[in-house]
């Protein structure tokens, strides 16, 4: 029998435990530059900002956050809806030139039967990789994240030019 060990992300331990900072909406407090909230902003024009997720699933996975505080795309006005897709076909290149993406999940989380735990509108765009899953994800059941957010953040601004 193997016995199952759990690893801790210590970056999102106090997240887990409950511990956030004290904001309304986390997505409009990084919209807002609240001094409380870590900001991994790689991009902004008049209607989104582009960020690193800060607890995230593989390197490169990006948040598309409508800036205008919105809970589901049916309220996405049209110039909102052409404009997401924009920034998500730019998103993914970006993506793919700084990492060796072979597929990609994208979507919302809505609700809390979704995964939704922001009422924040924000599509992720989760890179996959051809071996990304070994010993670890197979038998042990968890995660490696091989590079941390912050390291990722240079990177993004150079490549969508916001340095």
């Amino acid at each position: 029998m193997i016995e199952r060990q759990h690893l801790i992300a210590h970056n999102k331990l106090d997240y887990v435990r409950g511990k956030r900072p004290n904001v309304d909406c986390i997505l409009c407090a990084v919209r807002d530059y609240h001094p409380d909230v870590d900001s991994l902003e790689v991009y902004r024009d008049e209607l989104f900002l582009i960020s690193i997720n800060l607890y995230p699933y593989n390197p490169g996975h990006l948040m598309l956050v409508p800036l205008r505080h919105i809970e589901s795309p049916e309220e996405l006005n049209d110039t909102e809806a052409l404009r997401l897709h924009h920034l998500q076909s730019k998103s993914l290149g970006v993506i793919r030139e700084l990492y060796p993406a072979a597929g990609f999940n994208i979507g919302y989380n809505l609700g809390p039967a979704g995964g939704g735990s922001i009422k924040h509108l924000h599509l992720h765009l989760v890179p996959r990789f051809v071996n990304e899953h070994g010993f670890m994800s197979t038998v042990g059941q968890t995660h490696i994240i091989v590079e941390s957010p912050q390291d990722m953040l240079s990177k993004f601004r150079q490549v969508f030019g916001t340095t």
